[in-house]
């Protein structure tokens, strides 16, 4: 066998690998146990590029407080009725799993399909600012190549239409 046909096996046998271990599940990270608000605040941005959160400004010291920021999504109506907005939306995205939900908060895990990676998405409506906070972020990893930033316009966009 020459070099090149080699090279190729190992490559095809790495995918295969990386596709199994993710559907074990052993790509998946570990849920966070600091979720929720605390102090009107949701969990700072995370330290890697592979998150977004309207509350970054919050957290000055954060190393990617800059291309974590993103604005929040505009409070229409009852804060209950507006996390239940949100909840639909998600609901209809493809591996979305709702965790918890609370009249003010939503929680809900976005599981890719193939690799089995796992996002973390927050809600929280602020009716004193007219808002819903939001932050979404990869467990695992350094980049999520705009991932968590287009899933929150896009649920931007659905709640927009609502």
């Amino acid at each position: 066998m020459k070099f090149p046909a080699i090279a190729l096996w190992i490559v095809l046998a790495l995918i295969v690998l990386v596709l199994v271990a993710g559907q074990l599940g052993l790509l998946a990270g570990r849920a966070p146990k600091d979720l929720g608000v605390r102090d009107g605040r949701l969990k700072p941005p995370s330290r890697t590029p592979n998150s977004v959160s309207s509350q970054a400004h919050l957290y000055p010291d954060a190393p990617q407080k800059d291309d974590a920021a993103i604005a929040p999504l505009k409070l229409t109506g009852d804060p209950a009725a507006a996390i239940a907005r949100v909840r639909r939306i998600v609901e209809s995205m493809p591996g979305a799993r709702v965790v918890e939900t609370l009249p003010d908060y939503l929680y809900a895990q976005f599981t890719t399909r193939w690799l089995k990676f796992v996002d973390d998405v927050e809600f929280w409506a602020s009716p004193a600012e007219g808002v819903i906070h939001v932050r979404s972020a990869s467990r695992v990893g350094r980049k999520d190549f705009g991932v968590n930033r287009k899933r929150v316009e896009a649920i931007r966009a659905a709640y927009g239409r609502g």
